[in-house]
């Protein structure tokens, strides 16, 4: 008869939770989209850039994604495959909204690093990269579109390795890459696969053929040349590349890289197979000075985002839930830790992007939709033993600055709503300037489509049309120390003297100068760059 806690175990051995990250436009929609067609969660793709009667990406579900085919906000998406419980992290592309895709990063456990075979490793793609590193978790590379013309593979691997500073291990490589890709060999099985073009335009699965690379057939199906340099490149691959090791892969220190084309769905299969059997289960998390391990009997979470309005016809929030350990159940009594004060969460759902689903139980490594009332930040612990206080997740400082004020002054109520609810969500931060009443904010932010976005859900979220007007302010400094009151100092004249959400004093700068002078001519005075 098997226990509660061998019933934990076995699910935490099946799970696996990893983000997509990626440079905007290198098919991270699309390979999301993919590996839920070959997991059997959807029966037919649909791609970003639609064609007439095809439907959007479904993880894309905010109306302003579907007009501009990006991703703003990140999805979570939960499916079985082969007895694996996959957990999905879909994350923003564009860099305006890297913040989300940082606060991600923390619920994952491993990361598939997205390259455009044509292209290499692009500017967003290091940033991320840099943060699955200073994490410590594994990262996996699917190099996409070998459908068209692409890099010389030993390149980009050169490439990874000097712009990037990490290994990396073909677990296949590329047949064809003038974008005349026909198919992988597969370097563990020492197998080609051959993938078959057909007309659904990689809206289903795909055929393939395979078998030994010294079977003579191949020669024939592939042709002399095509043959010729795959034997040629196996041999070079062998003698002068990495040897592959686990324990570096799960260090972060060696990346497997896969070839593949998402678009046309050929080796999707391929590398889903194989990262599942690589990446690792859920690992433990530390809260303060506790290290609490995946395995222990106490329920642990955290929460790594907040959204508001998901469904429009019901005008709800939801906090999204990393569970650490444990065992979840609907309607369980949970410590907070904000407050210290018991909540019931009482009905608890899981994400198919959009569709979603009341859950009775999960595990760690699942994710977890919970209603907020309005009672959850970012950051907050959720534990059956209480006194628990997580600390990884990293906030960065906002680039761009604008003054904001509702057009219509009868509207105020749902102005000053929305923009609480979004600066909750962390979409926006929020400054105000002390002398100026509750009907303006300044508002920051990392990039400047936020603003775009701010106005389009303070318009259809909450009916209100906003005043907004850019400033030249590009730091934050939140005051650490200072002698005497903030507003006695000595700064210039450009220089904005705001509060956070929390009144905090913060100063706004338009340049490095403006700040060097505040600290040179204010003794005591001591600045950060991070609330």
């Amino acid at each position: 008869m098997s226990t509660s806690k061998d019933v934990l175990r076995k699910e935490i051995e099946r799970r696996r939770t990893f983000a997509i990250i990626s440079h905007p436009d290198a098919g991270k929609t699309t390979l999301t989209e993919k590996l839920l067609l070959y997991g059997g969660a959807i029966h037919m793709a649909g791609s970003v850039k639609a064609r007439k009667a095809a439907r959007h990406a479904i993880s894309d579900w905010m109306e302003i994604e579907k007009q501009r085919g990006i991703s703003v906000t990140s999805s979570v998406m939960q499916f079985e495959y082969k007895n694996y419980c996959i957990n999905i992290l879909d994350t923003p592309g564009h860099q305006d909204f890297s913040e989300d895709t940082y606060r991600t990063l923390v619920a994952a456990d491993s990361a598939v690093m997205l390259i455009d075979g044509a292209k290499g490793v692009e500017a967003q793609t290091i940033k991320l990269f840099q943060v699955c590193k200073m994490r410590g978790i594994p990262i996996f590379t699917f190099v996409n579109k070998m459908d068209r013309a692409s890099k010389d593979p030993f390149a980009l691997m050169q490439e990874i390795e000097d712009v990037l500073g990490i290994r990396s291990y073909p677990m296949n490589w590329p047949i064809g890459t003038d974008g005349d890709f026909k198919g992988v060999y597969d370097r563990n099985l020492r197998q080609i696969v051959l993938f078959t073009s057909d007309n659904t335009h990689g809206q289903a699965i795909v055929n393939s053929t395979k078998g030994s690379v010294d079977d003579p057939i191949f020669k024939d199906l592939l042709g002399e040349p095509y043959y010729s340099k795959l034997v040629e490149d196996i041999e070079l691959l062998d003698i002068a590349g990495d040897s592959f090791d686990l324990n570096k892969v799960l260090k972060g220190e060696l990346t497997p890289m896969f070839f593949g084309s998402a678009m046309t769905n050929f080796g999707v299969e391929l590398f889903l197979e194989e990262f599942l059997k690589l990446s690792p289960p859920p690992h433990e998390y530390i809260f303060g000075d506790k290290i609490i391990e995946p395995l222990n009997d106490d329920f642990t979470g955290f929460i790594f985002r907040i959204q508001a309005n998901m469904n429009p016809n019901h005008r709800d929030r939801l906090a999204f839930m990393r569970v650490c350990s444990g065992i979840f159940k609907r309607g369980m009594q949970v410590i907070h830790s904000k407050t210290e004060k018991p909540v019931r969460l009482a009905q608890p759902q899981q994400f198919m992007a959009q569709e979603r689903e009341i859950i009775e139980t999960a595990y760690p490594g699942d994710i977890v939709g919970l209603f907020d009332p309005g009672i959850f930040s970012i950051g907050d612990t959720l534990s059956t033993s209480g006194n628990l206080t997580f600390t990884g997740i990293p906030s960065f400082p906002a680039e761009h600055f604008a003054r904001v004020a509702a057009k219509d002054t009868m509207k105020r109520k749902q102005f000053l709503k929305g923009i609480t609810q979004l600066a909750e969500e962390g979409a926006i931060q929020v400054f105000k300037q002390p002398d100026i009443g509750v009907e303006e904010f300044i508002i920051g932010a990392v990039g400047v489509l936020q603003f775009e976005v701010l106005e389009y859900r303070l318009k259809n979220e909450y009916s209100v049309d906003i005043k907004l007007t850019h400033l030249n302010h590009h730091h934050a400094r939140w005051i650490t120390e200072i002698n005497g009151k903030p507003e006695d100092l000595n700064i210039t004249s450009t220089t904005l003297i705001v509060k956070d959400r929390r009144d905090n004093y913060v100063l706004l700068f338009e340049n490095d100068w403006s700040i060097q002078w505040a600290l040179d001519k204010n003794k005591g005075l001591s600045l950060r760059n991070i609330s």
